[in-house]
């Protein structure tokens, strides 16, 4: 009997795990600081956000912890942009996709490229992180103040200041987005949530990563054959 036989949810559907608990608890961690590092950040950018200071426990607490909370923040997301990189990396049929995005956004997926564990707007999700992460960071460390904004002249600290109040735009954007595909695609939130999704979803959004796992479910030694049947999507 394979794995995927002995996980089964209360309606009898097979399940596979899409998302470990190391990856879900860094995910809501991330979430968690992202917020934070958000609303404190608005909170610097214009006098009329500034009440969301109190976020942070107010004013002077809030920028004593931005900084720590986004180094805290930039290491979570490195630990997890390196261990998904390589299902983020563009495939041959991303491409097809891209073009067919009509078809996706009408939800007909029959007619859509099948794509591996990420699709193509996931993954431009993830190299737009890429880019604005890092550079919030660096730029962050450049106007931190008192530890390093004293050893740049002034003008380098108000260009970095610009382009953290672009990338931090650029990150809200992109994770605004991220958020809305996760509610439209149902079953990707609970995953995220849960860890599991059925077959049948996996199967319906994510069709090369589905085959991948059947092929290494098959390959895997099992003392009973697995019983096959074609579950709802879920």
């Amino acid at each position: 009997m394979s794995r995927d036989d002995q996980n089964r949810n209360h309606l009898g559907q097979r399940m596979m795990l899409r998302y470990s608990a190391s990856t879900r608890v860094n995910h809501w961690t991330m979430a968690l600081s992202f917020i934070l590092l958000a609303l404190s950040g608005l909170a610097f950018f214009h006098p009329a956000f500034f009440f969301l200071t109190h976020t942070l426990g107010g004013p002077v607490w809030a920028r004593i912890l931005h900084p720590f909370i986004g180094v805290a923040f930039f290491l979570l997301f490195a630990l997890m942009a390196v261990s998904h990189v390589g299902n983020n990396l563009p495939i041959k049929n991303d491409v097809r996709w891209m073009k067919q995005i009509k078809d996706v956004l009408a939800n007909r997926d029959e007619k859509v490229a099948p794509i591996g564990k990420y699709n193509p707007g996931q993954k431009l999700v993830f190299w737009l992180l890429v880019l604005c992460v890092p550079t919030l960071l660096i730029t962050g460390v450049l106007m931190w103040r008192p530890w390093f904004a004293g050893y740049f002249p002034v003008t380098i600290v108000r260009i970095a200041s610009l382009l953290h109040a672009l990338a931090a735009f650029g990150a809200i954007l992109t994770i605004v987005i991220h958020i809305y595909a996760a509610i439209w695609v149902k079953g990707s939130f609970g995953a995220m949530i849960r860890g599991f999704v059925t077959h049948a979803w996996a199967k319906h959004h994510h069709p090369l990563w589905y085959d991948d796992h059947v092929k290494r479910e098959r390959s895997r030694p099992s003392t009973d054959a697995p019983t096959r049947r074609d579950d709802p999507v879920a």
